[in-house]
């Protein structure tokens, strides 16, 4: 009966177990509504019980459908890793790199220089880059398989990530509004924010958030946050007066038309951006790409 099963079924039945909507699962897969239902009944009559419960308006997994889910999800993964893996090794570094930054004015100054340095050691191989904003979780885009790597602020401590080489490291700064009392400062400390509502990002995780905005003072007072959900909308706010924005200087340079004022923050470490990526995709692409990056970092921290 197993010998039956194809593997394009499985991949039906893990797609409606997670869309959990037949015509969304369809669409995500590029066939029919009735080839799903026809792919989760064939599946159903051979394992001789129901995955799904279905009405006119859910669809919920049956505990008979949560021990497949949980058992085959890993497996196929694994299957697809495989068939990568074998695929990279038999055309060597070709094809696309996807790799995502949240927002591109957040600096990575030698990004330019290190896609040209990768294509041209790898001319088969081209390089996409993707805006990631922050409708969602960063590593979510490397779980669904929509990216192969990302250039993300860190701290990260996320044991499903390769930390690799550090693409940028960049002076902490406060954006303020131009008229701001802060402005005319020649500089100011973590503990003056408490002082003032700076942001919150929901999506980033919380390591990276806090030491990007910190939500106390080193002598622990607590700095009211307010969520934002894009950098655009905080920068506007920051210019309106109504919050101030822990950043860098390569945002403020960015929106300076707004009227936007950068005070160093003199006791934050520099922000620093490495490149990561899934431990369970570290590909040939991907180490092409860390050794580029890698290369041309190198190569600008020892100029004079």
């Amino acid at each position: 009966m197993w010998s039956a099963i194809e593997l394009r079924e499985i991949r039906v039945f893990l797609t409606l177990a997670e869309e959990l909507h037949f015509g969304h699962a369809a669409e995500q897969l590029g066939v029919t509504h009735s080839r799903v239902s026809q792919v989760i009944h064939s599946l159903e009559s051979r394992v001789g019980g129901r995955l799904f419960e279905r009405t006119s308006r859910r669809v919920t997994l049956t505990p008979l459908g949560q021990e497949l889910q949980h058992r085959a999800v890993s497996i196929y993964e694994q299957m697809q890793h495989a068939y990568f893996d074998v695929r990279e090794m038999a055309t060597g570094v070709a094809g696309t790199l996807r790799l995502g930054i949240p927002y591109l004015a957040a600096g990575c100054p030698h990004l330019p220089e290190i896609i040209k340095t990768f294509e041209t050691r790898h001319p088969a191989c081209q390089v996409r880059v993707a805006e990631t904003g922050f409708g969602r979780d960063q590593f979510e885009w490397l779980r669904h398989d929509e990216l192969d790597l990302l250039a993300m602020r860190m701290p990260v401590s996320d044991p499903e990530m390769v930390i690799g080489p550090v693409v940028s490291r960049e002076e902490r700064v406060l954006a303020v509004a131009a008229d701001h009392s802060l402005a005319g400062r020649d500089s100011v400390c973590a503990e003056d924010l408490a002082d003032y509502t700076a942001t919150d990002i929901p999506t980033l995780s919380r390591e990276v958030m806090d030491a990007y905005s910190p939500p106390r003072t080193p002598s622990g007072r607590a700095i009211r946050r307010s969520p934002m959900h894009s950098v655009a909308e905080a920068m506007v706010r920051v210019a309106a007066g109504e919050i101030v924005h822990p950043t860098v200087r390569a945002v403020t340079d960015h929106y300076r038309h707004l009227g936007i004022a950068a005070v160093p923050i003199r006791d934050l470490a520099p922000a620093e951006t490495a490149l990561m990526w899934l431990r369970s995709r570290n590909g040939l692409k991907i180490q092409a790409f860390a050794q580029a990056a890698s290369d041309v970092v190198s190569a600008h921290s020892a100029e004079p």
